[in-house]
């Protein structure tokens, strides 16, 4: 396993400023976040550390030169839209891009790329379920054929007013997970999983680790705080964001060291990287800097040597 960072923390740094603090701060690796330039729909969205639009060969070349400078290397290309909006127009936008990201991951030698299923969240799973099949059998078979996986990251999107009531990513629950695997049976499609989200869904974590063990390609490390008094006063039916708050791993309810134990039974040895949503620390530049590196020194006394 390797440690590192998702880096849409650090959206006024350029690459090369964001792997020299890797290097200099001693992570192996960062998803690198993808986003079309321009501003951005929502929190932590919108950030471009490489512009896929346009990625020739020598723009490769070059990224390549930094990592190599640098001993960094990128665990996977972010970009976290939803493929499955109601508006159809808007939804093409979110897939043309996602495929320019595929083809950038190829350019790149980039083995996965992790986003978002997508949903319409005024519609149930079944009635979201044909726009499903698809938007993502195409998308899936197109990664295939440019030998990328697509790591799917587990967030339910389902936290304020505008995202009510069913949230905006399917692919929230194994019982979902197994029906879309067995819907697109492709061993590119897989996962992205961050344990925070099932812990405000009051889920098990560890379980499905074994159980979808062949199926991850990339792992978040985020922690989550559910706060009880809060929950006791507006009960689970509240926005989640009411009862729950996003943390620095150490600093909410995951069991880290069950989370790493059960990891490195199923043989994981993939990158595991850190999201920063926790607003306690987004005060400044260097605020958010000392979140990763506070982070960093927290998970290492999980994983002292790289298993790769």
């Amino acid at each position: 396993m390797q440690l590192g960072f998702v880096s849409a923390i650090l959206p006024d740094l350029s690459l090369e400023e964001v792997l020299a603090f890797a290097a200099e701060t001693g992570y192996a690796c960062v998803e690198i976040m993808c986003w079309p330039r321009g501003k951005a729909e929502r929190r932590y969205a919108g950030v471009t550390h490489i512009d896929v639009g346009d990625l020739t060969a020598d723009d490769a070349a070059q990224v390549r030169a930094l990592l190599d400078r640098y001993g960094v290397r990128i665990s996977g290309l972010g970009y976290y839209p939803n493929p499955l909006a109601p508006d159809q127009a808007e939804a093409q936008v979110y897939v043309d891009h996602l495929r320019k990201v595929i083809q950038a991951a190829e350019l790149l030698e980039i083995p996965v790329v992790n986003t978002f299923v997508g949903r319409d969240w005024t519609r149930t799973v079944e009635e979201n379920w044909s726009r499903f099949l698809q938007v993502w059998r195409p998308l899936i078979a197109f990664a295939e054929d440019h030998g990328v996986k697509i790591g799917i990251e587990n967030c339910p999107m389902l936290f304020t007013r505008d995202e009510w009531p069913g949230g905006k990513n399917l692919a929230t629950s194994p019982a979902i997970w197994r029906r879309m695997f067995e819907a697109i049976p492709s061993d590119h499609f897989g996962l992205n999983f961050d344990p925070s989200h099932f812990i405000w869904q009051q889920m098990d974590y560890l379980a499905p680790l074994r159980e979808f063990a062949d199926r991850l390609f990339h792992i978040h490390a985020k922690d989550a705080r559910i706060d009880r008094h809060r929950l006791d006063q507006v009960g689970v039916l509240a926005y989640p964001n009411d009862w729950h708050t996003p943390k620095l791993p150490g600093l909410g309810d995951v069991d880290w060291g069950a989370f790493f134990s059960v990891l490195t039974d199923v043989g994981y040895r993939g990158p595991v990287c850190v999201e920063v949503e926790d607003r306690a620390f987004e005060g400044s530049l260097e605020a958010r800097k000392a979140s990763l590196t506070q982070s960093l020194a927290y998970l290492r006394q999980y994983l002292t040597v790289d298993m790769g």
